[in-house]
């Protein structure tokens, strides 16, 4: 009988930022070539699995909120990888879109450790990026695998007992909790018994002390043509902004210590246009085409937590193996393993004096614009919201505001 394997990624920050510098040039650097070509593999790769995860989750929720961290999914997907064999690595590696012709899997693996590594090294913010796993007392996975885990994921290792529920759960829910700074308290609600592995990965980001919005005001929320709803609009004066006239859509840029940017994507037309035309490269490549005009902002107030159950979505994207008796992790045990579930949860806060965008958890149960002026823009009708690493292009989240009173959602 095949055996239950939990494999959780949780995260929690505000914002994450990722930096990789390049020196010199190509001629004098050959290995800083090297690194930039695979770093610069790894966003694209991420990017196009954001954008396709994206489009899953929205299709379930056509009137809701949807934001995610698609970093933290395709983190978590790339560590189980480590363990998986035969057609079950496969798919894991075509439904991540790894392309060999531009890095091999070791190569992914060690740019996924270069982001973990840059995150930690930096000292202007609150950055925190690291994972753990929890192994029960009675199973005994391959050591190469737990050793993987820890080279390119930056995982600890816990021997617990999965059969004691309360136990364990309050230890990995501590555990969670400590990462997270207190932002994320109980994590984990029900655990299964069948349960032999837990694999979390985390992320935790806070901005210093910096007021983005110098004022609020009550507003009204265009829902859709017959609804709206008061919100607390936040006003600030000034800011940088891009416009696509293809796609019809102002992108205004709240750029942070000069490193990455929220950007949100106002369309003048139906936000499901916005949604069916938007790619990665207009996210990404909308950095040099940003104005400095004076513009004055409103964006609503934001608390918002999802939680996504993610089995029949990764099932739909090519990820089918793992979730059957079909699912090979001879790279985890001999045993007869799969991945009983896939969870994901996140939360966004953007309040006066900070913007705080914290996923909470991925589990496996294992151009130029034209010159114009925009004296006021008003974020009171649904819009696109990312998170982008302006030195890396990884977006790192992403989603959509349909009713900013809709604080919960769960799919």
């Amino acid at each position: 009988m095949a055996q239950s394997v939990l494999c959780v990624l949780w995260c929690c920050f505000s914002f994450v930022l990722i930096y990789t510098s390049v020196h010199g040039a190509p001629r004098k650097h050959p290995y800083s070539d090297y690194l930039e070509n695979r770093m610069k593999a790894l966003s694209e790769m991420n990017n196009v699995f954001a954008f396709r995860l994206y489009k899953r989750i929205a299709s379930g929720a056509q009137s809701q909120n949807v934001f995610f961290s698609p970093l933290s999914v395709s983190m978590t997907l790339a560590a189980l990888s480590l363990g998986a064999g035969g057609e079950t690595h496969q798919q894991l590696l075509s439904g991540l879109g790894f392309n060999s012709s531009l890095f091999t899997t070791e190569e992914m693996h060690q740019a996924f450790l270069d982001l973990l590594q840059n995150l930690n090294q930096r000292t202007e913010l609150d950055l925190n990026m690291g994972s753990a796993v929890y192994v029960n007392n009675t199973f005994n996975p391959r050591p190469e695998f737990l050793e993987n885990l820890n080279r390119f994921y930056l995982s600890e290792g816990f021997s617990v007992d999965f059969k004691n529920t309360s136990e364990t759960s309050d230890q990995i829910n501590n555990y969670v909790s400590e990462k997270t700074h207190g932002k994320i308290k109980k994590f984990i609600e029900n655990l299964d018994t069948r349960t032999i592995m837990y694999l979390l990965s985390y992320i935790y980001f806070k901005g210093k002390g910096t007021s983005f919005f110098p004022d609020t005001r009550v507003d009204q929320f265009h829902v859709d043509e017959k609804t709206t709803v008061p919100v607390q609009m936040m006003y600030m004066n000034d800011g940088c902004f891009s416009y696509d006239q293809q796609l019809s859509v102002i992108l205004f840029h709240l750029n942070y210590y000069y490193s990455f940017s929220m950007i949100l994507a106002l369309p003048f037309k139906n936000i499901t246009i916005l949604e069916e035309g938007l790619r990665p490269h207009h996210i990404t490549r909308c950095q040099d085409r940003i104005s400095e005009d004076y513009i004055n902002v409103f964006v609503p107030k934001l608390s918002l937590k999802t939680s996504y159950s993610l089995k029949s979505i990764l099932s739909e994207m090519g990820f089918m193996d793992m979730f059957t008796a079909k699912a090979n992790f001879s790279g985890i045990s001999d045993e007869n393993l799969l991945v009983s579930e896939a969870v994901h949860k996140a939360a966004l806060d953007i309040d006066v004096n900070e913007i705080r965008a914290r996923t909470a958890v991925t589990g496996m149960g294992f151009r130029r614009y034209p010159r114009r002026h925009y004296s006021v823009t008003k974020f009171n009708r649904p819009f696109m919201i990312f998170i982008v690493d302006k030195k890396t292009n990884n977006i790192f989240f992403m989603g959509k505001i349909v009713n900013p009173a809709n604080s919960d959602v769960h799919q």
